[in-house]
């Protein structure tokens, strides 16, 4: 009988210590933000931009966005925090021709297969502060693919795949 409040009274020390230590369970927050995908992969980490593809309603390809050269990187960490910051790679654009930026963070959950960002700073443009930034993850040949919802962009309803390749486990 002694030894079971003996061993009682360590696994209480140990919990207690590991509390102090902040190795205690994960916070609910915590849980949501590494749930990994349904081919068990994490999204916790650094990925750099590697391609994208717009198509209309009709599945008509439509010019790429951020360009040929796009450029881009997101972070996203076991905490919930994520960042993202894409543009149009070229050095110069040809006439009439916006430059695409986008820049946003804030808290995320993700739930296997959708991942949303509460966004708290934005450089503004179609990303807004307290906006909810919804995307459909998938994988696809190695590579992380990002689709938000359907947008009118230049008066032409786009659906947009944002193609990522893994830099690091660890977030930026």
């Amino acid at each position: 009988m002694r030894a079971g409040f003996l061993r009682r009274d360590i696994t209480a020390a140990f919990a207690a210590a590991m509390s102090a230590l902040g190795i205690g369970r994960a916070s609910a927050q915590d849980a949501s933000a590494t749930k990994v995908t349904g081919n068990g992969t994490s999204l916790v980490g650094t990925w750099k931009v590697v391609g994208a593809t717009s198509r209309d309603a009709n599945g008509k390809s439509l010019p790429q966005p951020y360009g040929p050269k796009g450029m881009g990187v997101v972070t996203l960490n076991a905490d919930g925090r994520m960042m993202a910051v894409l543009c149009d790679g070229r050095t110069e654009l040809p006439e009439g021709t916006r430059r695409d930026y986008a820049s946003y963070c804030g808290n995320y959950t993700f739930d296997g297969t959708t991942l949303v960002t509460k966004v708290d700073a934005s450089s503004g443009g179609r990303i807004t502060i307290g906006s909810d930034q919804v995307r459909k993850v998938r994988f696809e040949g190695g590579h992380l693919v990002l689709t938000p919802p359907p947008a009118e962009i230049n008066g032409v309803m786009q659906y947009r795949d944002i193609f990522w390749k893994r830099l690091s486990t660890e977030p930026a």
